[in-house]
């Protein structure tokens, strides 16, 4: 009998510890580990260093409004919110977003910097002026056509890789203790220009490639390759023969002021 009493006071004190150690193991704040896996990227942190350069390289005040796509715990967002942004990051772990949020409380910005719980790939960014991320090539590729649809003028600023393609409008380096990840590539996102357009000079042809533009001028008989073409944001400008053009952009329209042979005001209206 005595034994049975000790065996029953065993098995009931292991099922009370471990009961306690559940409880326990289930209040335990969440931390992240470097290298965890995730939907469609490891966690890998930004440095402290590298996130205050981005903010930098991207100007953000508080007139953005800035979006981070696997968003982790939510260091972009929350610098970004410090500068006083609107700032958004879409997270795909929830409990990194549960992390994200508390952060940002501690920090005193819960009313600036937002989380939620998503797909990067479905999440809706077209109210970006800034993108803040640190993804892979693929990720960035998969989501350029989102990126090039946002306001001509937005800035992505983005940690270790850049877009495949795209040409960098600005290249930089952070002092300190960033490890591997030192170098952010700031990209401008242009008008999108290409088509046919007509203004009193001739038919003004253009082909696109992100911010890089080729295409001719045709008056007539003559035909002009422009040359030194470029755009940033909704800023346009190139050489046709011996006249340089200089412009702004507003959808199908665009215009501005020339120099050289034909200098003076110019408007061009795409046709197709």
């Amino acid at each position: 009998m005595k034994v049975l009493t000790r065996q029953r006071t065993w098995t009931l004190t292991v099922a009370v510890a471990l009961t306690a150690a559940i409880a326990f193991a289930q209040q335990k704040p969440f931390t992240p580990e470097v290298g965890q896996a995730g939907k469609d990227v490891v966690w890998v942190p930004t440095p402290e260093e590298m996130v205050q350069k981005m903010m930098e390289m991207a100007e953000v005040t508080p007139q953005d409004f800035v979006v981070d796509l696997g968003s982790g715990d939510g260091r972009n967002v929350i610098a970004a919110a410090k500068r006083g942004a609107q700032s958004l990051g879409v997270e795909y772990n929830p409990d990194m977003v549960a992390l994200s949020k508390r952060l940002a409380a501690e920090a005193g910005v819960p009313d600036k910097a937002q989380f939620v719980q998503g797909d990067m790939y479905e999440a809706d960014i077209s109210q970006a002026t800034v993108m803040a991320l640190f993804l892979l090539p693929e990720n960035l590729r998969r989501l350029t056509p989102k990126f090039l649809a946002l306001k001509p003028g937005s800035r992505i600023v983005a940690n270790g890789f850049g877009i495949d393609g795209w040409e960098a409008d600005e290249t930089g380096r952070s002092t300190g203790e960033c490890g591997s990840w030192c170098t952010a590539f700031l990209y401008i996102v242009p008008a999108q220009v290409a088509g046919t357009w007509r203004l009193p000079q001739g038919e003004l042809t253009l082909e696109q490639k992100f911010q890089a533009l080729s295409g001719t001028l045709k008056n007539g008989t003559a035909v002009s390759t422009i040359t030194k073409a470029r755009i940033r944001g909704d800023q346009i400008s190139f050489t046709a023969g011996d006249t340089t053009y200089s412009g702004r952009i507003s959808g199908d329209v665009m215009e501005g002021r020339s120099s050289g042979m034909r200098a003076g005001a110019w408007k061009a209206t795409r046709s197709n």
